[in-house]
């Protein structure tokens, strides 16, 4: 007669208590597997939701067309009006002086019309309220200016030539997010103001952006500008993608955190898988007692996978629940780089989902030693412990391929990126059969071994391959967990070099904008008079657009493209531009021949190597640019391999002069001070000294860059540490549970051999020498297959360069190699501890 469910669950009930002995390691993999499940998806989720509705906020409008260095046309502006309700504004960097005070500092001046903000409201936070565009020769600050110049509602501020009133302090900034980095705090002034500032002349590194507010598809709004005036130079954005720059990193972020929440999920199993066989084994006798007193297979499965089922249903809960909060504290983490709403934010499908993995990885990890439980009569349990059982794999295939299936599905198809989930289940399943392929070979290859002479020796390597090891499932455990911890050191190191290298230690100290070429000599003077043995550079600075390259007789026009690879950002909007008689300082010629100076041929470019990579370029080919709104067009006569490293003037496209010196331009300067003049009193006296004088240009600070930098830069590496140590602390519950799960069969070992005179010292070198010889092999697999994998993590994904710190990862890895030592060595004390007499009565 067959039990019924309400009887199954009486005596599961009884077999189960509050501390869930037995089934702690399937809970704590069960609760981190689920809490990383659900605070991805719900972050992920957060973000998505806010780009998607903020996006209009975010860009200040449904549309944006912005073009650099001069104001659109009257033609082009006229096109603009017709789309919609349009704000125009401008934004460049500029200079902000305290009347009657040394003090200056660089701000990011933001100039807005009446109709300012489109989209979002706009508030200060001193006095606190609600504000639109500034009038007349009122000024909104940011407190970062408030702070450095001890200014405030009510003073007055000199910007270029004008005389402002500061009316208050910005609160909330609605565009901000997709304004992009910034040179230093923002000042947001009117348009009227910005006219009596002086700054805006035809050349000047300004940019005019042309923000509309349209009820038609701003797709088609761009694709109908960009026919009327396919030459003009303009950059598109949409309120779909607010901001390019942030929807990539989001991107690579997210598939980032999808590779941690399946790798955690992976890692999970492996523990259930584990800790279900552990408790299993723990329960042998009762199994084979409740056949004997006539329980039928499917009794025992009911019973068994009811306990299994109601801790993971709890573990689950925990997970999520503890998913929702940890969301909250990732997004504070980085909420200067990400648009996440403050608060609890609760994702019905991403709660779902997790929880819905959470419980298909249980039961199906859970279903080869339940079904081993299930097959065999209860004599064969009994005598397991010196009869190992071995269940065919044909009757797993059914439970556990359908289980996997499912697993696979609920992973791929709400993913983002369903070919890379797909391709990194593919890749853990490879992981999986290539360690277990390896467990194989070694208790095999122990097998063959000559038996070595001493005692110890002999007996760790008999332990490898005796009936009963559990050589494969260990070395997958203990691979999987530890090639975890190789790619999480192998990444977060790999970050570190990246933030040393791109943010540089050693940089000029000023960066200047917008000099008068005929005030260039002015500029050495005072510089020099200040700060003697100082080092200036100055170069011309142009902005303008590349609209066309390849051979002459069949161009590709950027308009043309569908997408622009990642790697040809130079083909995105207005480029910095410049020429030179000679070969910048820093480049390297890779490629065809610089021109003489004096050159007075056909107009000639050089572009940088990285670029003509990626566009295919050759040398002849020809290269066409919006320059102030006129094409101008340059063969390729060279390639160059730029320093990027140098933090100087680094420019993707260099002329020859007689291609674009004719245009109105300014020039661009570098200082850098000697180590005496790295003091506060020189610095300060450079800024007012080349603000006084040429109040026209922007003196930009770089230190202060580097260090917002490096902070966003930090900020960012400590979520992916963060993330990917969810996938640690599952390793780490994995590698205990590998261990814990020998306990059964070694303790009865153990104990033959204390009755056969081994003392325990003996019994320690033992298991010593066993993991010793285990760890060996896996610390060198671990270290190639994880190293492997964070290469593609880091170059792949983030699309940074592979510099890892050896020194690091390979401390990483000894100290989980010394974890499994200490955990081995754990366990065997316990064992220690037991009475043989009571473990013989019980076998």
């Amino acid at each position: 007669m067959t039990m019924s469910w309400r009887m199954a669950w009486r005596l599961a009930r009884r077999g189960l208590d509050w501390r869930f002995r037995g089934l702690r390691l399937l809970v704590a993999c069960l609760v981190l597997g689920a809490a990383a499940l659900s605070a991805i998806g719900t972050l992920t989720g957060a973000i998505d939701h806010e780009l998607t509705t903020r996006g209009r906020t975010m860009l200040g409008g449904d549309v944006e067309f912005t073009v650099a260095a001069r104001p659109a046309s009257a033609r082009e502006q006229a096109a603009i009006a017709r789309f919609g309700r349009v704000s125009a504004g401008v934004r460049m960097q500029a200079m902000a002086r305290k009347p009657g005070s040394d003090a200056a500092v660089p701000i990011e001046l933001k100039a807005v019309d009446a109709h300012w903000p489109l989209y979002g409201t706009f508030t200060l936070a001193a006095p606190d309220r609600g504000a639109g565009a500034p009038q007349g020769a009122v000024v909104w600050i940011a407190p970062g200016v408030a702070d450095r110049l001890g200014v405030g509602p009510g003073d007055h501020l000199l910007i270029g030539a004008a005389d402002l009133v500061i009316g208050g302090v910005i609160g909330d900034e609605p565009d901000r997010l997709g304004e992009g980095f910034a040179l230093g705090p923002t000042v947001i002034i009117g348009t009227a103001a910005l006219t009596q500032t002086g700054l805006i002349s035809t050349g000047a590194m300004a940019r005019w952006k042309y923000r509309v507010q349209t009820g038609a598809a701003p797709q088609a709004a761009i694709d109908a500008f960009k026919a009327a005036f396919p030459s003009s130079g303009f950059e598109f954005r949409t309120r779909d993608r607010a901001s390019p720059g942030l929807d990539r990193f989001v991107s690579r972020l997210g598939q980032f955190l999808l590779l941690v929440a399946l790798a955690a999920l992976a890692i999970a199993g492996i523990g259930i898988g584990n800790g279900v066989a552990g408790f299993l084994e723990a329960r042998r006798g009762t199994i084979a007692t409740l056949k004997i007193l006539g329980a039928t297979s499917g009794d025992i499965t009911r019973i068994f996978a009811l306990q299994i089922a109601a801790a993971s249903v709890l573990a689950i809960a925990i997970g999520l629940a503890l998913g929702l909060v940890a969301t909250p504290l990732i997004g504070l983490a980085l909420r200067g780089v990400l648009p996440v709403a403050t608060g609890l934010v609760f994702d019905a499908r991403a709660l779902g989902t997790a929880a819905a993995q959470g419980l298909l990885i249980a039961l199906t990890f859970a279903a080869p030693p339940l079904l081993r439980a299930r097959a065999f009569p209860a004599m064969a349990l009994l005598r397991a412990r010196v009869s190992p059982l071995t269940l065919p794999w044909r009757r797993a295939l059914l439970p556990v391929g359908g289980g996997l299936a499912g697993i696979v599905a609920l992973a791929v198809i709400p993913a983002p990126q369903p070919v890379l989930a797909l391709g990194f289940l593919g890749g853990a399943a490879a992981l999986f059969a290539l360690l277990g392929a390896l467990g194989w070979g070694l208790t095999r290859l122990a097998a063959r071994l000559p038996r070595p002479r001493g005692t110890i020796a002999r007996m760790a390597l008999a332990n490898l391959h005796r009936p009963g090891a559990q050589t494969p499932a260990l070395v997958v455990a203990l691979g999987f967990a530890l090639a975890a911890f190789v790619v999480l050191a192998g990444v977060e190191t790999s970050l570190d070099g990246n933030i040393a290298r791109r943010v540089p230690a050693r940089a000029p100290d000023y960066f200047v904008l917008d000099i008068p070429r005929d005030a260039e000599a002015q500029f050495r003077t005072i510089v020099g008079g200040i700060a003697p043995g100082a080092t200036v550079r100055t170069v011309p600075a142009m902005r303008g657009a590349i609209l066309a390259y390849g051979p002459a007789a069949r161009m590709t026009r950027v308009a043309d493209l569908k997408a622009i690879p990642d790697d040809a950002w130079a083909l995105r909007g207005d480029r910095g531009l410049t020429y030179a008689d000679a070969l910048p300082q820093g480049n390297v010629l890779t490629g065809g021949l610089w021109w003489p100076r004096g050159y007075t041929g056909p107009p000639l470019v050089s572009v940088d190597e990285g670029l003509a990579k990626t566009l295919g370029l050759h040398l002849g080919d020809r290269l066409t640019i919006s320059l102030l709104g006129v094409e101008r067009s340059a063969t390729i006569a060279s390639f160059r391999r730029i320093d990027w490293d140098s933090f100087g003037f680094n420019y993707v496209l260099v002329f020859s002069p007689n291609a674009i010196a004719d245009a109105p331009h300014s020039l661009a300067g570098t200082i850098e001070l000697p180590g005496a003049s790295k003091t506060a009193p020189v610095r300060r006296a450079i800024l007012s000294g080349l603000v006084r004088a040429l109040p026209s240009s922007s003196v930009i600070e770089v230190g202060p860059v580097l260090g917002q930098a490096r902070a966003i830069l930090t900020e960012v590496g400590t979520a992916v540490l963060a993330a990917g140590s969810v996938a640690v602390l599952a390793g780490l519950a994995v590698l205990a549970g590998a261990i814990a799960a020998q306990r059964a069969s070694r303790q009865y070992d153990t104990v033959i051999l204390r009755v056969l005179g081994a003392s325990s010292r003996q019994l320690l070198t033992l298991v010593l020498a066993e993991y010793g010889l285990l760890c060996a092999i896996l610390g060198a697999v671990a270290l190639a297959l994880g190293s492997a994998t964070a290469w593609g993590v880091v170059v792949w994904l983030f699309g940074f360069a592979w510099l890892p710190d050896w020194t690091r990862i390979l401390g990483v890895l000894a100290l989980g190699l010394t974890l499994v030592m200490a955990l081995a060595l754990g366990g065997s004390l316990s064992i220690l501890r037991t009475r043989p007499a009571k473990v013989l009565r019980e076998l």
